[in-house]
């Protein structure tokens, strides 16, 4: 779960851009708590159709989980590690498995 980005997250023309909706799992680290963090978060999650959800860690980072179609789980992850996140966004750990379609809609705990 420690890299930042995957050229395989969907682009066009990548070879499994429709291989079915895919559950992203990532940990965003540095000054990402008390800041509109998770609304934001989840409010682009909605905006790309991703169900899932955002919460707080003790340790002051912020857990992110997301499923739906590739292309829409690898705007999110270009979105977190963007620059355009509220607070200070040091670095994104992320890994992507096949959806497992627990969620309905996107919360923020």
């Amino acid at each position: 779960m420690a890299r930042q980005s995957d050229s395989s997250s969907g682009a066009p023309g990548s070879a499994d851009a429709d291989a079915g909706p895919v559950r992203l799992e990532a940990r965003v680290f540095g000054m990402v708590q008390g800041v509109g963090f998770r609304y934001r978060t989840m409010g682009k999650a909605e905006e790309l159709g991703l169900t899932g959800e955002v919460k707080n860690l003790d340790d002051g980072s912020v857990a992110v989980v997301a499923e739906g179609p590739r292309p829409q789980v690898g705007r999110l992850l270009e979105w977190l590690n963007s620059g355009h996140t509220p607070g200070q966004v040091e670095r994104v750990e992320d890994s992507r498995s096949p959806a497992h379609g627990t969620f309905q809609g996107f919360s923020a705990r």
